[in-house]
C-alpha cells in the first residue's frame, strides 16, 4: 500500500479537502485504484453531533456513519463508498485506546499518547486503508489521507507525531507529503509572499514531517521566481511546487495537477512509474469547461435554516449543480432564511421580509432541505404553501417533506394545528412523529441512519420515473421522526399520493402531488449519493421542471443513455457550443447533455 499525507498550514479553508480529492481523480486517471481517510483532530467521535454552523454539514455514508463533509468531497470527486472507519476522530482513537486499558489490553503498563496513541492511530490507517472501497475486491494501490486543521494546532499533535513515525515505519517509496499552504498578495505591494509557507514548512519538518510536494493557494500562479524562493527555503524541488490559483469552478482542480505534472511527482515519490500510465481526463475536462460556458439560469431559492454558511447544505449545491449541468442550465441558488418569511420578520424587520418574499417569488423551483428544531419551521411552511398553490417545483427533504405533509394538513385537511410533535409534544393532530427506535434521550448515532431500500408503491409516477422506471431505489437517511401511519388514508383521499414506502409500508418515503407540475419529498437524502457523472434522480427533476424539460426527462429517464462529454466534445464541438442550439438549453438531437 501506497500513502499520500495531505497537510495543511498558514489558515484553515484553504481547501485541503479539494486537493485531497483532486489527488485522488489524478491517481485514478493513471489507472490506480484509491482510497481516501480523513482525520479530523476533534474530540467528537463523530460529525453527528455538531451543528452545521460548527463544521458545515454532516454527510451520511451508506452504513449510516455520521462523517466530516470532506468525505462527500472524496466520495463524488472518487466515486467511492467510503464506511465510517474512513473518518477517523481523536474521540474514536481516545476510545479505543482507553476500551483496550479498561480491559486489561496493556498489561499493567502506564498508558501514554506515545506509543498507545499514536501506535493506535497507526494501526487504524494500515486496518482501514485495506478496505475495499470501489466495488471491487482487494485493497487499492493509494490511499490519500487528509489531516484536518492546520500545522501547529495542540490537537494534531499526536496525529503529527504518528504520522512521522508511519512514514518511517513504510519506508521511503511508500509514502509522499503534499503540504498546502497559502501564498498571499499584500495590496499595499503587490508581491506573493512567501514567508507564511516558509514559517509552515519550517514548523512541519520540526515535527518530524518533510514535504515532497508544496500545493500553494493562491489568486494568481506563482511566479518563477517565488518557486525558486519557496524551493530554496522549504528545501522542496521546483519541479514539486504547484499553484492550485482560484478557478471559475472545483472541477479544474484536478486538471491544474495534471498541467503542472503534480501526478509525476506523485508517481515518483510513490516508485509508481512502472505500473501508472499518463491521466485520461478527457470527460474531467469537458465537464469543467461546460461548467463555466452555461448562460441560461435557473433559479432555486434554498429555504433553510443554516443560510448564512453554504457548506452547511454543500451536497444539496452540489446535487443542484450536477442536476443543472445535466440539463445544460446554469444555476443560481437564492438563499432564503426561513424566518425571514415568516409574520413575525415583516413586524419587525418589513425590509427584510419583502426581500426574502421577493426571491421565493421570483424562483424558478424552490427547495427546502433537511434540518433539525423549530426555528424557521412556520417559514418553510409558507414556502412549501405557495410552491403548492402557485405550481411552483418543489423539493422537500427530510424535514422539507415533512413540512410539506405538516402544511397540506392544514391548508387542504383544514387541521390547523396539524404539527410534528418535534415543535408541539401536545399537538392534537400530530402529522409527524418521533420513530419508536429512536432517542430522546441520546443524540448521537441513534437516528435512522444509512442506505434503507425505498419501494415505489406507484409505478407511473414521477419519482419512480426519474429513477429509471425502477421498483425499488436505495438511499441513505438521517431522521427520527417520521409521517404518522395513521393518518395515511386521510391524506390520500384529499389527494396526496405516498408513492414510495418501506419493507414494511409502515414507513413514508416519498410523497407527490399528481395534479401538481413537480412537488415532491423524500424522507431520505438523495443529496448524498449524486456524483458529477450521475446526477440525483429527484433533483435532475426539479431542475428539468424549474426550466421546461420535465416531460422529455420523464420520457427517457436513464441519463445512462444520454452522451457523454467525451462523446460531444470528441467529435469536433466545442465545450460553448454544446448546451446553446436554438432551444438555448438541450442539443439538436434530443438528448440532454449529461456530465
Amino acid at each position: 500500500m501506497k500513502y499520500v499525507l495531505v497537510t495543511g498550514g498558514v489558515v484553515s479553508g484553504l481547501g485541503k479537502g479539494v486537493t485531497a480529492s483532486s489527488i485522488g481523480v489524478v491517481l485514478k486517471a493513471c489507472g490506480l485504484r484509491v482510497t481516501s481517510i480523513k482525520i479530523d483532530p476533534y474530540l467528537n467521535t463523530d460529525a453527528g453531533t455538531m451543528s452545521p454552523f460548527e463544521h458545515g454539514e454532516v454527510f451520511v455514508l451508506d452504513d449510516g456513519g455520521e462523517v466530516d463533509l470532506d468525505l462527500g468531497n472524496y466520495e463524488r470527486f472518487l466515486d467511492l463508498k467510503l464506511t465510517r472507519d474512513n473518518n477517523i476522530t481523536t474521540g474514536k482513537i481516545y476510545r479505543s485506546v482507553i476500551d483496550k486499558e479498561r480491559k486489561g489490553d496493556y498489561l499493567g503498563k502506564t498508558v501514554q499518547v506515545v506509543p498507545h496513541i499514536t501506535d493506535a492511530i497507526q494501526e487504524c490507517i494500515e486496518r482501514v486503508a485495506m478496505i475495499p472501497v470501489d466495488g471491487k475486491e482487494g485493497p487499492a494501490n493509494v490511499c490519500v489521507i487528509e489531516l484536518g486543521g492546520t500545522i501547529g494546532d495542540i490537537e494534531s499533535m499526536p496525529f503529527i507525531e504518528a504520522l512521522g513515525q508511519f512514514s518511517h515505519r513504510v519506508g521511503p517509496g511508500n509514502f509522499c507529503l503534499v503540504h498546502v499552504s497559502l501564498v498571499p498578495v499584500l495590496n499595499v505591494v503587490g508581491e506573493q509572499k512567501t514567508k507564511p509557507t516558509q514559517h509552515s514548512v519550517r514548523g512541519l519538518r520540526g515535527l518530524g514531517l518533510t514535504p515532497n510536494i508544496l500545493a500553494c493557494r493562491s489568486v494568481k500562479p506563482l511566479d518563477e521566481n517565488v518557486k525558486e524562493k519557496l524551493s530554496q527555503f522549504c528545501h522542496v524541488q521546483a519541479a514539486n511546487i504547484i499553484t492550485l490559483y482560484d478557478v471559475t469552478n472545483i472541477w479544474h482542480i484536478p486538471l491544474l495537477l495534471r498541467d503542472q505534472k503534480a501526478h509525476e511527482a506523485l508517481l515518483r515519490g510513490l516508485n509508481l512509474h512502472g505500473v501508472a500510465v499518463e491521466p485520461m481526463l478527457e470527460e474531467w475536462t469537458a465537464r469543467a469547461e461546460i461548467c463555466d460556458t452555461l448562460q441560461n439560469p435557473v433559479r432555486i431559492a434554498m429555504v433553510g435554516k443554516y443560510t448564512g454558511l453554504s457548506d452547511s447544505y454543500l451536497s444539496v449545491l452540489k446535487a443542484l449543480l450536477h442536476a443543472s449541468i445535466a440539463c445544460c442550465q446554469k444555476l443560481v441558488v437564492d438563499w432564503v432564511p426561513a424566518t425571514d418569511l415568516e409574520d413575525t420578520t415583516a413586524k419587525e424587520e418589513p425590509n427584510i421580509y419583502e426581500a426574502a418574499w421577493n426571491l421565493l417569488k421570483g424562483a424558478d423551483g424552490i427547495l427546502v432541505p433537511g434540518g433539525f428544531g423549530d426555528r424557521g419551521v412556520q417559514g418553510k411552511i409558507l414556502a412549501a404553501k405557495y410552491a403548492r398553490e402557485n405550481s411552483i417545483p418543489y423539493l422537500g427533504i427530510c424535514l422539507g417533506m415533512q413540512i410539506a405533509v405538516i402544511e397540506f394538513a392544514r391548508s387542504v385537511l383544514k387541521l390547523e394545528d396539524a404539527n410534528s410533535t418535534e415543535f408541539d409534544p401536545d399537538t392534537s393532530n400530530p402529522c409527524v412523529i418521533f420513530m419508536p427506535e429512536g432517542s430522546k434521550t441520546h443524540m448521537g448515532g441513534t437516528m435512522r441512519l444509512g442506505s434503507r431500500r425505498t419501494y415505489f408503491q406507484v409505478a407511473d409516477c414521477k419519482s419512480a420515473k426519474l429513477y429509471g422506471n425502477v421498483s425499488y431505489v436505495d438511499e441513505r437517511h438521517r431522521h427520527r421522526y417520521e409521517v404518522n401511519p395513521d393518518l395515511i388514508s386521510d391524506f390520500e383521499d384529499a389527494g396526496l399520493a405516498f408513492v414510495g414506502k418501506d419493507e414494511s409500508g409502515k414507513r413514508m418515503e416519498v410523497i407527490e402531488l399528481p395534479t401538481h407540475p413537480y412537488y415532491v419529498g423524500v424522507q431520505f437524502h438523495p443529496e448524498f449519493k449524486s456524483r458529477p457523472g450521475k446526477p440525483s434522480a429527484l433533483f435532475l427533476g426539479l431542475i428539468a421542471a424549474s426550466c421546461g424539460q420535465l416531460d422529455m426527462w420523464l420520457q427517457t429517464p436513464s441519463y445512462l443513455n444520454k452522451p457523454t462529454p467525451r462523446d460531444v466534445l470528441g467529435n469536433g464541438t466545442s465545450a460553448s457550443k454544446i448546451c446553446q442550439n436554438g432551444s438555448g438549453n438541450i442539443l439538436a438531437n434530443g438528448n440532454g447533455l449529461h456530465v
